[in-house]
């Protein structure tokens, strides 16, 4: 591994799997999330999407925009000539750290996603919503749509 992606880890941190990159940069994946080159750790809790095109991984992360929303940001993309177990075990993380995810279509036409996640070295789960149109956060009738909607979702 790249002594650059090597020092960013935390000293207790254990590596999974890890790829160089074309730009001779790592992806690193750890129980703690995925370093990505030029990005701090996301938090696996925080990916809210991967696809690997058998020569790149693209992943899209969140960032929590008020308590239990999330918003996405733009997608990273990362080309991985020797990807090594890199793809399978970011899969792996991602899909494992969701334990409920449902879309639900709102009265004002777009949608929202309720999830629930796993949070490394936390008991339960973290509840967010990720809105289509982040717009709608600031409408009192959406916001109160949702949070019904995700108070029906952790009954479940």
């Amino acid at each position: 591994m790249p002594v650059a992606a090597r020092s960013r880890l935390d000293a207790d941190e254990r590596v999974l799997a890890w790829a160089v990159t074309v730009g001779d940069d790592a992806v690193v994946a750890t129980p703690q999330g995925l370093w990505l080159p030029g990005v701090e750790r996301i938090p696996w809790h925080l990916v809210t999407h991967v696809t690997w095109s058998g020569t790149t991984l693209t992943v899209t992360a969140a960032e929590e925009v008020a308590p239990g929303v999330l918003q996405n940001l733009p997608p990273v993309s990362v080309r991985l000539p020797e990807p090594g177990t890199v793809p399978e075990t970011v899969q792996q993380r991602f899909y494992g750290s969701r334990r409920f995810s449902a879309r639900h279509r709102l009265s004002g036409g777009d949608g929202v996603i309720i999830v629930a996640r796993r949070v490394p070295g936390v008991d339960g789960l973290a509840w967010y919503a990720v809105y289509d149109d982040p717009a709608q956060r600031g409408d009192p009738l959406v916001v109160a749509e949702v949070e019904r909607l995700l108070a029906e979702a952790q009954e479940l």
